[in-house]
């Protein structure tokens, strides 16, 4: 797994979701518009089915050999 390049690639998709959403959390807690608060969670979700196709790839992948 240590030598895997896509393995890698998951985790960055996987960090990018959770800072999306760390981000967009703390937009609600500012009290930040509704506009700009809706497009960063819009932003979570394309992350977040970026991340899952990556996911199952991977699994998919690694589950041949």
């Amino acid at each position: 797994m240590a030598n895997d390049p896509l393995f890698y690639v998951v985790i960055a998709a996987v960090l990018l979701v959770a800072g999306i959403l760390m981000f967009g959390i703390g937009g609600f807690a500012r009290g930040v518009d509704g506009k700009k608060s809706n497009k960063v969670m819009q932003w979570r979700i394309a992350a977040q089915f970026v991340a899952v196709v990556l996911i199952v790839l991977y699994v998919w992948l690694r589950g041949k050999s």
